[in-house]
């Protein structure tokens, strides 16, 4: 089939947008450098019989902390037909030079090291939506971390974003990693659900983000 220009703006297109945007995220974010969909270029759409819906796109992303820094970004998507229990294929290509985070990262990283007992927040952004410069590292952890989720769960007619940290509590390791104990709120953008989402978070400066666990909690979980 060839595929379908559709209008950028169109639904359709920023569902799988904000997923490809979630998952690049996971794959290129650290605490100190989160991805957020600054626009929609270009959207197409192609169905592959028996196999489901690709959508290829360009987008912009940008920086969380510094929104002046963008980069151009090629992404395919495809959400399978039928099977409810497969995470969408996406792959995606970033143009250009994402900013350095090495300093912020390692700076991050010593801190929660020599904490001399675990950490533990909630409330991030709190009810003004304000992150104190010192939880923005365990913001940004969340948000990177929160796109494996956001991939991991969507469907076509599924649209997430992390909305707000309501627990974190760091866990102690004897080894060299650093380990975090999330419950976030995800938006769902389309039914207007907030979803109570618990994960569980690995990160070291030269491995990146892991999500070893992640549960959907009931609704109370949050309250």
């Amino acid at each position: 089939e060839a595929a379908m220009e559709l209008p950028p703006s169109h639904y359709p297109a920023s569902r799988a947008a904000a997923l490809a945007t979630g998952y690049a995220c996971y794959r290129r974010g650290s605490p100190g450098r989160g991805l957020a969909l600054r626009a929609v270029r270009r959207a197409r759409r192609q169905d592959i019989d028996d196999v489901g819906h690709k959508y290829h796109l360009e987008l912009v992303l940008e920086d969380i902390l510094d929104k002046d820094s963008t980069v151009n970004c090629t992404a395919e998507v495809l959400y399978h037909l039928g099977n409810k229990n497969i995470a969408p294929d996406v792959q995606f290509t970033i143009e250009g030079e994402l900013k350095n985070t090495d300093e912020a990262d390692n700076i991050f990283y010593n801190r929660i090291k020599t904490l001399e007992k675990e950490l533990v927040a909630e409330n991030i952004p709190d009810s003004h939506g304000n992150v104190s410069p010192e939880m923005e590292p365990i913001h940004l952890l969340a948000w990177v971390a929160s796109g494996y989720v956001i991939w991991q769960n969507s469907k076509e007619n599924t649209k997430f974003q992390l909305a707000q940290i309501k627990h974190v509590k760091q866990v102690k390791r004897s080894d060299e990693y650093l380990e975090f104990d999330y419950l976030i709120l995800l938006h769902e953008m389309v039914s207007q659900e907030i979803i109570p989402w618990q994960m569980r978070v690995l990160w070291h400066p030269q491995h990146g983000v892991q999500v070893t666990q992640d549960s959907r909690q009931p609704k109370q979980a949050s309250e």
